[in-house]
């Protein structure tokens, strides 16, 4: 069995930013060899997210209306978190709801995606460098 490990680095300009890293583990994905297998993808960041979707702007917009419904940034002291001295208790629970970490099959060397299905990174609480992991295995 094989084994492949990458972190990807993002810095994003923005609090709140949904970027497309498909390409980035297709990358990862050929550089590993792996043919048969699975590819994990998580965000090592806890305001930080991994999930899989469509790339169209408009459900990018929906999502962040929703989770900004769902838990707004401002007043910041709604939440206990910030308390702290932290203002990132709404990023906390975006992440909660977007989720952690996909796993993606690996099927003759390529990932194993649905129709319209995307790899996206999203951010809750960027402008600082934050890190995601691809670990991939199989044969």
């Amino acid at each position: 069995m094989r084994s492949h490990r990458k972190e990807l680095w993002f810095e994003t300009t923005t609090r709140r930013a949904y970027l497309n890293i498909t390409s980035q583990v297709e990358a990862e994905v050929r550089a590993s060899g792996v043919r048969e297998g699975l590819c994990l993808v998580n965000a090592m960041h806890i305001t930080a997210s991994v999930y899989i979707n469509d790339d169209e702007q408009g459900l990018l917009a929906d999502y962040d209306e929703f989770l900004e419904k769902l838990a707004p940034h401002e007043p910041i002291d709604r939440y206990r978190h910030n308390r702290t001295g932290e203002d990132n208790g709404d990023a906390h629970i975006k992440r909660q709801l977007m989720g952690r970490e996909v796993v993606v099959a690996l099927t003759e060397g390529k990932l194993d995606l649905g129709p319209w299905e995307q790899i996206f990174y999203g951010e809750f609480d960027g402008r600082r460098r934050k890190r995601v992991l691809v670990k991939i295995i199989g044969d």
